[in-house]
Order: structure tokens, then C-alpha cells, then sequence
């Protein structure tokens, strides 16, 4: 099973948290929800990012683009500020060629956001941090049932 580790935001623990696991991450130490940050490639990504239970923020990127690492502290910061609600997902395109066929990636950065394995929101390019920010609060908004 693969693994990332995670510094608690609030007591500075190093957490060892599976890259793949039901619920939410919380720290060993202190119990507070800890951010998801993790990695897929093609023949992980269905159960890294589709089957997760809280929404899941695909960043698709590439080592050599300028924009998508402008963009991603911004992404980092994102998932503590709503650590135990999203799981941020980092695909590199050029390591998986077939996501980026499947979901039509033509410019990266390239951000998604999948709901139960549905995308539900997308952001071509690079953009300021508060509009991110207000992209993300929209797409999150829970579905009111009429």
C-alpha cells in the first residue's frame, strides 16, 4: 500500500497516511483532520481519486510548466485550509498520457473537481489565487433537493 506523509497543521505530528483509504485523514496524535495530498498516475487514479469519499481536486500539471507551479502552493494551501473536506490529486501529464486523453486535457494546468467519480467542475489555466479560491467554495456548494 502506498503512503504519503502529512505534518499535522496543528501539532506538527508527521502522519504516514495511505494514499488510498475510506473516510478522511486524521492525525495520530491530536485526532484533527489532516490534508489529503497525494499523487496518480494512469493505473491508479480510479481508486486514488474516483472512489474517494470527499470530493477530489485534480490538478493535471507537468514538471516544465511555469503556470502549474505558480499554481500549485496555492493548491497546497487549499487543502489544509479544508483538510478532512477535499482530497487534492496531482496528475502529471506527461507520466499519464491516458488521463490526460480522457479528460481532453489541452492546457495545463488543468484543474478538476470530481464529486463520486464525476467531474463537476473545471478550470483550464492558471489563475489568481482568490478566484481559485471562489471557484472551488462554488463547485462545493452542497445540491439542494427540490
Amino acid at each position: 500500500m502506498r503512503t504519503t506523509d502529512i505534518a499535522c497543521q496543528n501539532c506538527g505530528k508527521t502522519n504516514r497516511i495511505p494514499v488510498v483509504a475510506q473516510g478522511k485523514p486524521k492525525c495520530g496524535n491530536c485526532g484533527r483532520p489532516l490534508p489529503w495530498i497525494v499523487d496518480a498516475l494512469d493505473d491508479d487514479f480510479a481508486e486514488v481519486a474516483e472512489q474517494a469519499e470527499v470530493p477530489v481536486l485534480v490538478d493535471m500539471w507537468a514538471t516544465w510548466c511555469g503556470p502549474c507551479r505558480m499554481v500549485s502552493p496555492v493548491l497546497d494551501q487549499l487543502a489544509h485550509e479544508r483538510a478532512g473536506d477535499i482530497k487534492l490529486v496531482r496528475v502529471d501529464v506527461d507520466r499519464a498520457p491516458r488521463l490526460s486523453e480522457r479528460f481532453d486535457v489541452r492546457s495545463i494546468p488543468t484543474l478538476m473537481i470530481l464529486r463520486a467519480g464525476e467531474v463537476i467542475a473545471r478550470q483550464p489555466g492558471a489563475v489568481p489565487a482568490p478566484q481559485l479560491r471562489a471557484w472551488l467554495d462554488e463547485a462545493l456548494v452542497p445540491e439542494v433537493k427540490t
